[in-house]
């Protein structure tokens, strides 16, 4: 089958490879009718994601036909129509039980404290070879594949694998109640669904923050106000705009690989800030951080998590759902800490998520394929892959056709 396949950092191609086979009696196999890009991908392509494997298959996403089943997956059948989630779970540790499927205890071969386990990422992820490919593995099936009904379509269920469950997670647990003013910083896939989502919760306003107008644009027509950090500083005129108290609730959707600004004020208080950092980092080179290790490139502060500290009133709260890597290891503590702020942070529970949103996509409530802006057949991913990586405007989320 095709599959896209890491083999080192930078380096990534659509190469044959042999289909998947049943391990495990909890296993099944799926047919891939559609995947997607995520910009946790380009993590892991750009090294900023440290551990991948080469020969592993990337790709989080993925909506399919069951093609095999295991004989202990008891509530499928070969021809069901199904998604996958993002995160992998057991179904039956404690964790799992209490609804924090991406800490379960058993997915990740790797043992309890090893972390998240999903498709297609670095070696403490598990591996599992991901869902850029014609067909899939999914283990523990009967937790690991949700059933789709007929009326909704592959361009919509391929959102509900990963990226609407995010965002919607960085909503609720951003603690929204009706009438919040919420800032949402960066307008990528998961941004885009975390301003519907926090709309679906009942905030009175969103502001939304990013530099690429299209993503603006798509922000706008979803009920955000928009701010271009390229144009005016976003933590002024987010003051300005709520009266010089700040917002309840503050989303980062960015994580490690956010774009600093490139002009205007706060371009100047972003290289202020580097500056600062670095003059720190040299002071400290010869010696090691408390940690014992030495200090990593990653470990220079987010340039998001300052401006959503700032941003935030008091005793606020702020969620992150931006990936970050384990080696990343600052945060504006001091701030947070004297603003009496709340932090809620982690990894999807996909499982949790997926069927609470399936209704509201049935129904008409919200339609995610609004934030689909690409869909490109698998024979075209390194190209699609070239284009999302550079932020090409209009390319906002991109869609995969394996078949």
């Amino acid at each position: 089958m095709k599959a896209v396949v890491f083999h080192c950092v930078g380096d990534i191609r659509l190469d044959e490879v042999k289909e998947p086979k049943l391990k495990e009696g909890t296993d099944a196999i799926v047919r891939l009718t559609a995947s997607a890009i995520c910009g946790t991908d380009l993590h892991m392509i750009r090294g900023t994601m440290p551990g991948m494997k080469p020969g592993t298959i990337l790709g989080h996403e993925g909506v399919g036909i069951v093609e095999e089943i295991g004989k202990d997956v008891r509530n499928l059948r070969k021809g069901d129509r199904v998604v996958v989630p993002s995160t992998i779970a057991c179904g039956y540790c404690s964790y799992c039980r209490s609804g924090y499927y991406s800490q379960c205890d058993h997915a990740n071969p790797n043992g309890p404290a090893a972390g998240t386990a999903f498709y297609g990422g670095p070696a403490d992820s598990g591996p599992f070879d991901g869902m850029q490919a014609e067909y899939v593995r999914v283990p523990f099936a009967h937790v690991n594949l949700v059933k789709l009904p007929e009326s909704v379509t592959d361009d919509q269920a391929i959102l509900l694998s990963d990226i609407f469950p995010t965002g919607y997670m960085a909503a609720d647990i951003a603690e929204i109640v009706e009438g919040d003013t919420v800032a949402v910083f960066g307008c990528g896939p998961v941004g885009q669904f975390a301003i519907a989502s926090a709309m679906l919760l009942g905030a009175g306003r969103v502001l939304a923050v990013d530099h690429h107008p299209s993503r603006l644009a798509m922000a706008r027509a979803l009920g955000a106000e928009v701010i271009d950090f390229d144009e005016e500083d976003p933590v002024e005129t987010i003051q300005r705009l709520t009266g010089k108290i700040g917002v309840d609730r503050a989303i980062d959707a960015v994580g490690v690989d956010a774009e600093r600004p490139h002009s205007g004020p706060a371009a100047k208080q972003a290289k202020k800030q580097a500056a600062e950092f670095e003059k720190e980092q040299q002071e400290v080179a010869p010696k090691q951080n408390p940690d014992g290790e030495l200090w990593q490139p990653g470990d220079a502060p987010s340039q998001v998590l300052h401006w959503a500290v700032e941003a935030l009133a008091k005793a606020g709260t702020l969620s992150i759902v931006g990936v970050y890597p384990q080696q990343s290891k600052t945060f504006p503590i001091g701030a947070a800490m004297n603003k009496n702020l709340t932090l809620q942070m982690g990894n999807c529970h996909h499982r949790k998520y997926i069927p609470m949103l399936l209704p509201l996509v049935q129904s008409g409530t919200f339609d995610p394929a609004r934030i689909l802006t690409q869909a490109t057949p698998l024979g075209s991913v390194i190209e699609a892959y070239q284009r999302f990586d550079l932020r090409e405007e209009g390319w906002i989320k991109v869609m995969l056709e394996p078949s």
